[in-house]
């Protein structure tokens, strides 16, 4: 009965528990992260789902405001077309559009067409970029500011009674026209811009939606600005921009439109629809990974020889080495490798010095006076060209040894 060899290990193997000592750091890195991740995104989910949606009655959610709204007799309807929207506007009903900068520009353009001419208030929620300049001609985004209480500062009926809230987000500026600003800076810019039109209708700017959040709806004036704000018509139209709506695939892609606008708007309604985690979790991913490479590429001290794991036979290199040359076609490598050989082995045996070896001058005469009769050329034998061909080369290796033996034997 024979059992089978056992399988050699070199000092270049790793056992099975080398190896889990060297990757159990990284695996519990790795699942360290993952569990961070899954966390945290369980934490903040629950929070930031119906982002500023009347149905919805998580934090960022808008449901208390819809459901006072609908108590003082105000219905509310939420629209997530662009067909839906423009459809219900008119004198008689506000239209809040929660995502402004999402829209492309085609769509910006029809609700603005829409909403110029029928009466009735429009809310735009922290519109920023290009998106100001499309659906409120005249007004600029000029600065972020913090949200913070803030008085009103204006004669806006709406702040005055509701007096100090939670105003911040997109500052605006109006160049002309009829607008009134609330809540200031001392530099004029304001998160709260109202722009009246024609035919009685207006159009309001929210720099951010805080006030209309239901954990802040009940700080400070926020719930009184709010009511007002979105009461003052008889029907509220909630607009929702969706990425399902068909109307965002027509008038082309990403924000470019006729008027020959560069589509930056596309680029950031694109991004800004990256929750910040996502973002954060990348950066950190990508200073982990270099905090990896700096560790691994560490050098851990001087370097030693180490001896190698097997011993490789003289044949066997001079066979490998002649398989290259021979698959490079390098005769002349082999030719010069030879004759340096047999130069270097005869020389001490003609007495003339290792370093004059390679000299035709010094070894040609030594070996002449030591051969009675030599044959052929011994200037072409030792320094001559390299052969043609691999028969030549052959013929020039059993010349070489011929004349070694002779010398050794004279």
């Amino acid at each position: 009965m024979t059992t089978a060899a056992a399988v050699p290990t070199t000092s270049e193997s790793r056992t099975p528990r080398q190896v889990w000592h060297r990757v159990r750091g990284v695996l519990l890195a790795v699942l360290i992260l993952v569990v961070a991740g899954v966390a945290l995104a369980a934490a903040r989910s629950g929070g930031q789902h119906g982002r500023l949606d009347p149905r919805s009655p998580d934090p960022y959610g808008s449901r208390a405001v819809a459901e006072l709204l609908r108590d003082r007799g105000v219905s509310v309807d939420v629209a997530t077309t662009l067909a839906e929207a423009t459809a219900a506007t008119g004198p008689d009903t506000t239209l809040l559009v929660a995502r402004p900068n999402m829209l492309t520009a085609h769509q910006q353009q029809r609700l603005r067409a829409a909403t110029a001419d029928s009466a009735g208030r429009t809310v735009l929620i922290a519109a920023d970029g290009s998106s100001v300049s499309r659906l409120a001609p005249g007004v600029r985004p000029e600065s972020h500011r913090a949200v913070a209480a803030r008085t009103p500062r204006c004669e806006l009926p709406a702040a005055r009674t509701a007096g100090t809230t939670d105003m911040g987000g997109v500052h605006y500026t109006a160049a002309g026209g009829e607008t009134t600003a609330c809540y200031p800076d001392d530099d004029g810019l304001a998160p709260l811009l109202v722009l009246r039109g024609h035919r009685a209708g207006d159009t309001l700017l929210l720099g951010s939606p805080d006030i209309l959040h239901n954990a802040r709806l009940d700080h400070q004036g926020n719930a009184s600005l709010g009511l007002q704000l979105l009461g003052s018509r008889p029907h509220l139209v909630w607009y929702l921009p969706s990425l399902d709506d068909p109307s965002a695939a027509q008038g082309g892609s990403g924000g470019q439109d006729d008027s020959g606008d560069d589509g930056t708007e596309g680029a950031n309604g694109f991004l800004g629809l990256i929750p910040s985690g996502w973002l954060w979790g990348t950066l950190q991913l990508a200073l982990a990974a270099v905090l990896a490479a700096i560790w691994r590429g560490r050098r851990f001290g001087p370097l030693v020889t180490e001896r190698l794991p097997v011993v490789i036979r003289a044949s066997e290199s001079t066979e490998g080495r002649a398989r290259l040359y021979r698959k490079a076609d390098a005769r002349d490598r082999a030719a010069d490798t030879l004759r340096s050989a047999t130069r270097i082995r005869i020389s001490p045996l003609l007495g003339v010095s290792p370093r004059d070896a390679d000299s035709p001058a010094v070894l040609l005469p030594a070996v002449a006076a030591r051969l009675s009769t030599p044959s052929g050329d011994l200037g072409a034998l030792l320094f001559g060209p390299a052969p043609a061909d691999d028969a030549a080369l052959v013929l020039l290796t059993d010349q070489l040894d011929a004349l070694e033996r002779e010398v050794r034997t004279s």
